[in-house]
């Protein structure tokens, strides 16, 4: 894979602007979509071509639709690319209960995360480098611009003093890992998600319920805005919702701009 520079990161997020300023006047279609995807990571995928996805790593293409209709369970466990794009995630400074199974963003399709990071920890490191995090050292991934929008992540929030005590101790970013209760992958995997403080966190699994307990939120929803703004998206939108959980996913952001998709209009 070619090594990613600043030129290539800058030319992503302008194709990614272009996007998302385009207003899409219903439902965006799968090739809509695709196109975003495309646009997010133009060091690594070259094109669709029909029902694949081609990279340039010179590995296989990846089956986009695998023709298989899967319940929501069966998404999250082995999501293609399709279904990792079949939901929009919502922008904005609202959060309300997310319906059930609404989880945009949760349903990833491992192989595609793979060959965008790494296949296995040793290449993953391979990719890491340190940000500097309100007076800790965190380990991202700085392939496709992960580590330069975390950096402009923490150089906005720098400016609200107020909201530090929600973001210090970072509970983590890179760890080879899969998700708890799972058999996939978490993205932290991958160096491309980090974890705020615990002290404020609510998860679904300790909120009582097998399928999703009663959602809660206690991180200021400025703190959410900044994250969306740099591409990463929220825990706290998803039905099996994580609320200290952010990770980076510039293609599903992109989609939610071009389609209008507004936390606060749901």
């Amino acid at each position: 894979m070619r090594r990613q520079g600043l030129t290539s990161v800058s030319a992503a997020f302008c194709l990614l602007a272009v996007l998302a300023g385009k207003a899409w006047a219903s439902e965006p279609t799968l090739a809509e979509k695709l196109s975003a995807l495309v646009a997010a990571y133009p060091d690594i995928i070259d094109r669709v071509d029909g029902n694949a996805l081609i990279l340039r790593d010179g590995g296989a293409p990846l089956v986009i639709d695998d023709g298989r209709t899967k319940s929501h369970v069966e998404k999250l466990a082995k999501a293609d690319i399709e279904d990792s794009l079949s939901q929009i995630y919502p922008l904005g400074t609202c959060a309300r209960p997310p319906a059930v199974d609404f989880d945009p963003g949760r349903i990833r399709s491992e192989a595609l995360l793979k060959r965008l990071y790494g296949g296995n920890a040793a290449s993953v490191r391979r990719d890491l480098v340190t940000v500097s995090w309100f007076g800790e050292r965190l380990r991202v991934t700085k392939r496709h611009g992960a580590a330069q929008a975390l950096k402009a992540v923490a150089a906005d929030l720098s400016r609200r003093t107020e909201l530090r005590r929600y973001l210090v101790p970072s509970a983590g970013t890179f760890n080879w890992r899969p998700i708890a209760g799972a058999s996939t992958l978490s993205v932290h995997s991958f160096g491309a998600a980090i974890d705020l403080n615990t002290d404020f966190a609510d998860y679904w699994r300790w909120a009582g319920k097998a399928g999703g307990g009663a959602f809660r939120n206690r991180y200021p929803l400025e703190i959410v805005a900044i994250f969306e703004r740099h591409g990463f998206i929220w825990g706290g939108r998803w039905y099996h919702f994580d609320t200290m959980h952010f990770e980076y996913r510039p293609e599903l952001v992109a989609i939610a701009r071009a389609a209008g998709a507004n936390a606060c209009g749901r």
